[in-house]
């Protein structure tokens, strides 16, 4: 009889190993899994159990709990995941999850800022202070490159190459990609790097991380959605906004300022073009463009 407990650790050692996925992302697969687990352990199946049958009624069973689609087909993709791992580790002869249809998506135009708004949150931001330059910074980064808030925190020293104004960052599933990064952004890292973070020492094995907090460890992704927060409150602004609003904001103006959509999709780091064909919805001025210039009755 199969043990969830010793499936799950080698499920683990294959998505770390040869999947090469983010910490964040293995956690979310092992999560997919523990929850199948719950479900086997409520209805008194055991893994050598689980049929399609049973997954249906899995998926029927959490729907009830108001998870919204999104999180149905992220569930339904790592279940899909697992199985397949099993038939390449314990010789299952089927993936009883392989042709269950995920739920449709809606495709939800991102929120951005506009230029004015995020000049008004810089500003908000005291700079007499080390942590206000540091957060100027941040600020500065998120918004001049488009990263992740994990590719932010994660961000090292030994991977800026401000002297040919590049930074390197460790995207989704450890894919590593150059980004160009302004003026701007570079002024105020080396503000930062030459007069601000050397106040705080680094812990160790934090020695090579860019953003530290004021015990010299490396900022948490919960972090640097409060100063984001606390920035919008002090500023009056009602638009629900986090790190990857500075994402959708620097994608959105390099589209509207005519940047080519593969270059855009490069410097986001998107497996697939049509993620990023999204910021083409959100530029009015554009799909204007397109109708002045190619229907017939304009």
């Amino acid at each position: 009889m199969m043990i969830w407990e010793d499936v799950k650790k080698d499920f683990k050692r294959y998505l770390q190993l040869e999947r090469n996925l983010s910490n964040n992302s293995v956690e979310a697969y092992l999560n997919d899994v523990h929850k199948l687990e719950a479900y086997c352990a409520y209805v008194k199946k055991s893994l050598e159990q689980v049929d399609r049958r049973t997954i249906q009624q899995f998926l029927i069973f959490i729907n009830d709990f108001n998870i919204s689609p999104y999180t149905q087909a992220r569930l339904l993709s790592g279940l899909k995941t697992f199985f397949a791992f099993l038939q390449i580790e314990y010789d299952w002869s089927t993936n009883p999850a392989e042709l269950l249809e995920s739920p449709r998506l809606s495709r939800k135009i991102p929120s951005v800022l506009n230029v004015q708004e995020i000049d008004a949150l810089i500003g908000a931001i005291d700079l007499s202070t080390n942590e206000g330059m540091r957060n100027k910074t941040i600020l500065e980064v998120l918004y001049g490159c488009g990263l992740r808030v994990s590719e932010l925190v994660g961000l090292k020293i030994s991977n800026l190459y401000l002297d040919v104004e590049f930074i390197k960052v460790e995207g989704k599933g450890n894919k590593e990609r150059l980004i160009p990064v302004g003026n701007q952004a570079i002024k105020y890292l080396k503000i930062y790097l030459n007069e601000v973070r050397p106040l705080s020492p680094a812990k160790p094995g934090h020695e090579d991380i860019v953003f530290l907090n004021r015990r010299g460890a490396q900022l948490t992704r919960v972090m640097v959605f409060l100063i984001i927060k606390d920035l919008a409150k002090s500023i009056g602004l009602t638009k629900t906004i986090s790190p990857h609003t500075f994402r959708h904001s620097f994608a959105s103006h390099l589209v509207e300022g005519g940047a080519d959509l593969r270059a855009v999709q490069d410097m986001l780091g998107h497996e697939s073009i049509t993620t990023t064909e999204i910021y083409t919805h959100i530029d009015k001025d554009y799909l204007q463009s397109v109708i002045t210039q190619y229907h017939p009755r304009s």
